[in-house]
C-alpha cells in the first residue's frame, strides 16, 4: 500500500459554525456537532473555513470555536483553523490567534478579488508561514477566489519547511497530479465528488462539507480502498453522488445546505448569516430525502475487507 503523508489525519470534516436562533454563536452546538463528527468517522476537523462562515464571523468567534472544539475532543484530533483572508496582516493575526486557541494548523485560502499575481500569491503564503509555528495547508479554490495558485507556483511553495498541505479544490486534476509527482505536499480533496479518484492518486485524504450529515461516509469509502476493495469504494463513492451533488452542485452553498441538513436531522447548526439565505422548504426536503436513502443503503454497505 502507498505511504501517505497524512499530517492533519485522513478524514476531515469542514464543519459548520452553529449559531443560536438569535444568530449567536452556539458554543454548546459547536462541542455536540465535533464530538458527533469524531465518533461516527472523522479523524480532523477544519474550523471557520467558509463551510464555517468564516467572511462573517468574529475573530473573538473564531478563536473561542476552536478553543472550545479542542476541548472537547482532546489533543489526539488534529484541528485545522481557516485563516485566510484577502488581507496578509489580518491573515498573519489570524494565524497567530489560532494557535493560541490550540489549532494544531492553519488553513489559508487565496486572497480573494484582488487577484494577486503568482509571485505575490507566493509572498503572501510564505509570510502566513513564517509567521507562526503551525504547519501550513494551502486552500486552492479559483472559482471562489478568483485566482489559481498554479502548479509551478505550488511547487515552490512545497519548499517552505510549514506548507505540508493542500485542500485541492482547483479541478485541474492534471496539475495536481503535477504537483503530486514533484512533491510531498499532503493533497486532500475539498471536492467530495473528488475524494475517492484523488486519493487513488496518492492524495492524503478529504477535507469534506457533505461529512457535516454523513460522518463516516468516506471514512468507509478509504477504508475500502486501504483494505485493497476498490469495487466497494467505488460503490460507497457513486452511492453518495446525489446527496453530494445536491449539497454542492445545486446552487446553494454548503454552509446553507448542510445546516438545513443538520437543522432536519435535529442536529446543532442554526441559521445562516446574511448575506446567505436559508434553504426553503422544498430544498430541505429534497436533502432529507436523499439523505435517509443514502443512510438506509449504507446499513449493508460496509468494506468487505477484501485483499
Amino acid at each position: 500500500m502507498t505511504t501517505r503523508r497524512q499530517p492533519f489525519g485522513r478524514t476531515l470534516c469542514a464543519m459548520i459554525t452553529p449559531f443560536t436562533e438569535a444568530g449567536t454563536l452556539d458554543v454548546e452546538g459547536a462541542r455536540r456537532l465535533a464530538a458527533r463528527l469524531v465518533a461516527e468517522g472523522c479523524d480532523g476537523l477544519v474550523l471557520n473555513g467558509t463551510t464555517g462562515e468564516s467572511p462573517t464571523t468574529t475573530d473573538t468567534e473564531k478563536a473561542e470555536l476552536i478553543a472550545a472544539v479542542r476541548e472537547t475532543v482532546g489533543d489526539g484530533v488534529p484541528l485545522v483553523a481557516g485563516v485566510g483572508t484577502a488581507d496578509t496582516r489580518h491573515t498573519i493575526e489570524l494565524a497567530l490567534a489560532a494557535e493560541k486557541a490550540g489549532a494544531d494548523g492553519v488553513l489559508v485560502v487565496t486572497p480573494y478579488y484582488s487577484k494577486p499575481p503568482q509571485e505575490a500569491l507566493e509572498a503572501h503564503f510564505r509570510q502566513v508561514a513564517d509567521a507562526s509555528e503551525l504547519p501550513v495547508m494551502l486552500y486552492d479554490i479559483p472559482g471562489r477566489t478568483g485566482t489559481r495558485i498554479e502548479p509551478e507556483t505550488m511547487i515552490r511553495l512545497a519548499g517552505h519547511p510549514r506548507i505540508v498541505a493542500v485542500k485541492d479544490c482547483s479541478y485541474d486534476f492534471l496539475g495536481t497530479q503535477k504537483v503530486l509527482a514533484h512533491t510531498e505536499l499532503a493533497y486532500y480533496a475539498g471536492c467530495d465528488e473528488h475524494v475517492l479518484a484523488l486519493y487513488a492518486v496518492g492524495a492524503a485524504g478529504c477535507v469534506s462539507t457533505v461529512a457535516n450529515v454523513v460522518p463516516g461516509r468516506f471514512a468507509a469509502v478509504l477504508d475500502a480502498f486501504d483494505a485493497g476493495d476498490t469495487a466497494r469504494a467505488t460503490e460507497l463513492q457513486l452511492r453518495a453522488t446525489p446527496l453530494i451533488e445536491a449539497m454542492m452542485g445545486a446552487g446553494l452553498p454548503g454552509a446553507v445546505t448542510a445546516k438545513a441538513l443538520l437543522g432536519e436531522l435535529g442536529l446543532p447548526a442554526g441559521p445562516v448569516r446574511a448575506p446567505l439565505l436559508p434553504a426553503g422548504r422544498e430544498a430541505a426536503d429534497g436533502l432529507l430525502a436523499l439523505h435517509e436513502e443514502l443512510v438506509s443503503g449504507s446499513r449493508t454497505a460496509a468494506p468487505s475487507g477484501r485483499r
